[in-house]
C-alpha cells in the first residue's frame, strides 16, 4: 500500500499540477519503453491472446485509481441477466492477501484475503466471481463453473485475455489528469488508447478543458452514480438518504477518488467532515472512531471490510448507475450481439 503522504502528493501532481512532478519523468520514460515493447510484441504476434471458452466483456480504464468501474460491472451483470445470460466476474483482487492465486469468491468471503471489490461484486451481483491476477485463468475457471459470459473487472491492459467488447470508464471530474504516463501522470496507457475501445463511459460530465479531447472522449456516453438510501452496517435499518439532509456526518472513503463520495453526500444536503484514505486501505476501528456523536458514513466498498457488529451510528451508502435509456440501449444491443456471436466462436 502506498504511504498516505506519498499518495496525496502524487494525486496533486497528476490532477492539480503539484510541485516537483518532473522528478518522476525518468521513471515515466522507462515505463513508456516497457509499455511500447509489450504492445509491439502483441501486435507482431510474439505474444498471443487466448480465448477463454466464453465471450468476454472487459471493463477497465487507462488511469490509475477509481473511475466507477465496479458499479458499471454490476450494472452490466444485471443487464446481461435480464437478457438471458448467466454472467460471471473476473477480478484482480487488489488488497487481498491471496491475490496472487486463483480463488472463487462468495458473499461471505474475507475481503482481507480476496480483496474488497470482489466481495462487493459477489454480494451485489449475486453471480460467480473469481479473483486471479491472470484474468485468462480466472475467465477459464468461470467458464468451467458454467457461466456463458465473463465481465472482466479492470482488465483493459491484460491483453493475454481475448475480448469481445471493451469498455473504458473515465472519471468526468478528473479526466485524464495531466495526460502523462505513470508515475509522472495517472495514465496506464496513452490517451489515444481510448480510440481503440468499443465504448467510453464517463462518470459524470467531462470537465477536462486544458487538453484537446480525443475523438473517443468527444463521443463518450455519460452516466451518474446515484444514492437513494443509507444502510446501517449492523443491518438494523435502511433509511432514505434525504432524511440526513441538513445533518453533519463523518464521511470515510478508501476509494480511488474519495472526493466523489464526499460530493455525492453534499449533493443530498449533508454536511460532510472528510476522511480520505488511499484506495483499498484497511479500515480499523481507530480509523472510524472520531470521539463525537456524529454518524459515520462510508462507501459500500469500505463497508465490506468491516464486521457487522458496529453501533447504530455507522452507515454505508450503496450507489446505482443511472444512464439515459436512449444512450444505454444501443450499447447493450451491441454487447448482446457481440456475445451471441462470440458464443459461436468458442
Amino acid at each position: 500500500m502506498i504511504n498516505g503522504t506519498i499518495y496525496n502528493w502524487m494525486q496533486r501532481v497528476w490532477y492539480a499540477n503539484g510541485a516537483f512532478g518532473w522528478i518522476l519523468l525518468p521513471l515515466t520514460a522507462v515505463y513508456w519503453v516497457v509499455l511500447s515493447a509489450r504492445r509491439f510484441l502483441y501486435d507482431c504476434g510474439a505474444l498471443r491472446t487466448h480465448r477463454a471458452g466464453v465471450p468476454v466483456i472487459v471493463v477497465g480504464n487507462i488511469t490509475a485509481g477509481g473511475t466507477g468501474k465496479t458499479p458499471i460491472v454490476l450494472w452490466l451483470v444485471h443487464e446481461l441477466r435480464k437478457r438471458g445470460f448467466a454472467p460471471g466476474v473476473a477480478s484482480r483482487g487488489y488488497g487481498g492477501s491471496r491475490s496472487g492465486t486463483s480463488m472463487r469468491v462468495e458473499a461471505g468471503s474475507d475481503p482481507a484475503v480476496v480483496g474488497d471489490e470482489p466481495v462487493l461484486l459477489a454480494r451485489r451481483g449475486r453471480c460467480p466471481v473469481v479473483v486471479d491476477p491472470d484474468r485468462l485463468r480466472a475467465a477459464e475457471m468461470l467458464a468451467e463453473d458454467g457461466v456463458d459470459a465473463v465481465v472482466a473487472d479492470d482488465g483493459l491492459q491484460h491483453y493475454r485475455l481475448d475480448r469481445d467488447y471493451e469498455i473504458c470508464v473515465v472519471d468526468g471530474a478528473r479526466g485524464l489528469g495531466n495526460r502523462r504516463l505513470l508515475p509522472a501522470g495517472p495514465l496506464r496507457e496513452n490517451a489515444h488508447r481510448l480510440d481503440g475501445v468499443d465504448q467510453v463511459l464517463v462518470n459524470g460530465a467531462l470537465h477536462d478543458r486544458e487538453f484537446e479531447l480525443t475523438v473517443a472522449e468527444q463521443n463518450a456516453v455519460s452516466f451518474e452514480l446515484v444514492a437513494n438510501e443509507a444502510c446501517r452496517l449492523n443491518g438494523s435499518l435502511t433509511r432514505p438518504i434525504d432524511r440526513f439532509a441538513d445533518t453533519t456526518v463523518h464521511a470515510v472513503a478508501a476509494i480511488g477518488n474519495p472526493a466523489r463520495f464526499f460530493d455525492l453526500l453534499r449533493g443530498r444536503g449533508i454536511q460532510v467532515i472528510e476522511h480520505a484514505f488511499p484506495d483499498h486501505a484497511p479500515l480499523g476501528r481507530r480509523d472510524l472512531d472520531f470521539g463525537d456523536g456524529f454518524d459515520v458514513f462510508m462507501t459500500e466498498k469500505d463497508a465490506v471490510k468491516r464486521r457487522r457488529d458496529m453501533s447504530d451510528k455507522y452507515w454505508y451508502v450503496p450507489v446505482e448507475v443511472r444512464m439515459e435509456p436512449q444512450d444505454a440501449a444501443p450499447i447493450l444491443e451491441q454487447i448482446e450481439s457481440r456475445l451471441r456471436a462470440g458464443k459461436g466462436n468458442d
